[in-house]
């Protein structure tokens, strides 16, 4: 267990400097500043092109989901995507050894041998159909649900509410998503980020006031016509639809698709929203309730 500590330890101390760095240093690749950017960019979209005419610039619950945003990103996210990287594969390494494994033996194939874009676009699609099943456990295991009504407490859809969850969502997905890390060998941390990158601005989008679906392209990305019945109140089953991450692909491949209308108007939420918590604390504290 100190190995473990050791490591959470290193990789929390790290993370402090590095993010230090990121803030007092501009690069090209700054993350701080890159989430800065996109969320700019995709909230003057939603200013010059409002789906919701009626909907205020500063909407319902506009600096909760900012402060989410900034807390996930870089006091939650980011930490979880490294210190669970790296004990993740220590504790797998350390398993495989038990038996007279090495993480090599159980690698389907390695992508360190193809091009670069190549070898994203085969990890940016490996993981997004493992997120995509994950994101339908959250809405059919009770307690995952009880996780993920958070995301699902917004009222009032903007590109800031992409980042509206629960702490104990993104261990649920970053601890899975190390699965094609491992199966899929040759990914480093640089390019995990840059996927989590292209995912975020994808993300921004699907929960902007846009009335966008990309034509054509409807078919393969997520889109803010598609994602917003994935939040209304009022649902054609008992568990969901429209479960897709940053790819619409899998819903029409495994017929959870729905759009019925153009869902511009819908009311979002769920059924028992008037029980949810509406401040930060206790909405992170809500899946430990016992009810």
């Amino acid at each position: 267990m100190e190995k473990y500590f050791d490591i959470l330890l290193n990789s929390y101390s790290g993370y402090f400097n590095y993010l230090k760095n990121e803030i007092l240093f501009w690069k090209w690749d700054n993350y701080f500043y890159g989430l800065i950017a996109i969320s700019l960019v995709v909230w003057f979209l939603e200013i010059i092109f409002p789906w919701r005419k009626q909907q205020a610039i500063f909407r319902k619950d506009f600096w909760l989901d900012l402060f989410y945003l900034f807390f996930n990103f870089f006091l939650l996210n980011l930490i979880l995507l490294i210190a669970l990287s790296n004990v993740a594969e220590q504790f797998i390494n350390d398993g495989l050894k038990i038996v007279g494994l090495e993480l090599a033996s159980i690698q389907l194939f390695s992508i360190s041998s193809l091009s670069k874009p190549l070898a994203l676009l085969l990890f940016f699609v490996t993981s997004d159909f493992l997120q995509w099943n994950v994101h339908r456990l959250l809405h059919t295991i009770p307690f995952l649900w009880k996780i993920h009504k958070t995301h699902h407490s917004v009222k009032e859809m903007g590109f800031a509410a992409h980042f509206r969850y629960n702490w104990m969502e993104p261990i649920v997905y970053k601890s899975l998503l190390y699965i094609p890390i491992i199966l899929v060998g040759g990914v480093n941390l640089e390019d995990v980020f840059i996927v989590h990158f292209i995912t975020i601005a994808i993300g921004h989008l699907n929960h902007a006031n846009l009335g966008w679906d990309y034509g054509v392209l409807k078919y393969l990305f997520n889109n803010p016509k598609m994602h917003i019945w994935h939040h209304s109140k009022e649902i054609p089953n008992k568990y969901g639809v429209n479960f897709g991450i940053s790819l619409s692909l899998w819903d029409y491949i495994f017929k959870t698709n729905y759009i019925p209308s153009s869902g511009r108007d819908i009311e979002l939420g769920f059924n028992d929203e008037g029980e949810f918590p509406k401040n930060f604390i206790k909405q992170e504290l809500y899946p430990l309730k016992n009810n």
